[in-house]
């Protein structure tokens, strides 16, 4: 059901949402293929309204897209393309505090605004999986799938609306959990930010610039790679030698709809040799490597 705009945020109309939640499905590795959408607000702790549709999304569905969400041509004939919905999608979003669990939905209603030629969509966002670590930095992971089974939150996974349904209580949790309000969470966290770890002078990953997707720089995988000898770069760039892909990295399965993974594909296309890696299997290699403890006593 499409209800119709509230006011921005920040609006002294009482039924307007402290912020809105959106998530979207897409039905290739192309971002834009926008196919499914769900919208939720929320004011107090509280669902307001909800929003959702089924999108053609003028492209190819993928057979790995289909078997995530279920989602196939069959679903979206005759509905609406983006095209159709931006009006109602950015009369909920615009001028709000709009969040998302990654930065892979902006970018995908970016990239749908760019195809179909429509204005772009101007929102505050708020990453849910930033406000997730924050409030339980303990956690084994931070996907939303993980956090909605931590939290006791009923979810059908890769259903937009359940997923903009969970991540809304993932921010209405952590306000509760940790006391920190909706306006603080959208500074940067005050703490002060650890050191990135030095390369080691010798080791299995020696000469490698590598940059990390779903993990931080400073953080328990970088230091393991950077005792292994690598170096620990910012972004991926002309100069990197390898993407690594994170365990705990907040994309899911579409990891490689990224911006560092697609920088990457980019690179690879034009020549560039960088390699994409998953964590585990750079970590076994990194351990193939070690010496065993009788070869370190032998060498001591």
């Amino acid at each position: 059901m499409i209800v119709p705009a509230a006011a921005p945020a920040f609006s002294s109309d009482p039924a307007a949402p402290d912020f809105v939640v959106v998530d979207v499905e897409t039905a290739c590795a192309r971002v834009s293929s926008i196919c499914q959408i769900g919208i939720v607000g929320y004011r107090a702790g509280r669902e307001v309204f909800a929003y959702e549709s089924l999108v053609d999304p003028c492209d190819e569905f993928s057979p790995f897209n289909t078997r995530i969400h279920g989602l196939c041509e069959d679903h979206v004939m005759n509905q609406p393309t983006f095209a159709g919905i931006h009006a109602a999608v950015d009369g909920h979003l615009g001028g709000r505090i709009t969040v998302a669990h990654s930065l892979f939905d902006k970018s995908a209603l970016a990239a749908a605004c760019r195809v179909h030629e429509k204005p772009m969509i101007d929102a505050t966002w708020l990453d849910s999986v930033r406000v997730a670590q924050r409030a339980w930095p303990d956690l084994p992971s931070h996907r939303l799938s993980a956090l909605a089974k931590f939290l006791g939150l009923r979810h059908k996974h890769h259903d937009a609306l359940s997923d903009a349904r969970a991540a809304g209580m993932v921010i209405v949790r952590a306000i509760e959990h940790t006391g920190i309000d909706l306006a603080a969470w959208l500074k940067p966290a005050a703490t002060r930010a650890s050191p990135v770890p030095r390369p080691a002078a010798d080791g299995p990953l020696k000469g490698e610039r590598i940059a990390l997707l779903g993990a931080k720089r400073n953080g328990a995988l970088a230091l393991t790679l950077a005792q292994a000898g690598a170096r620990v770069v910012a972004s991926v760039g002309p100069t990197t030698t390898m993407l690594v892909v994170a365990n705990d990295q907040p994309y899911g399965r579409f990891f490689h709809a990224s911006p560092a993974h697609r920088r990457a594909d980019e690179l690879r296309a034009a020549g560039s040799p960088i390699a994409i890696v998953r964590e585990d299997d750079l970590l076994q290699r990194i351990a193939s490597t070690a010496p065993s403890a009788g070869e370190a006593r032998a060498s001591a």
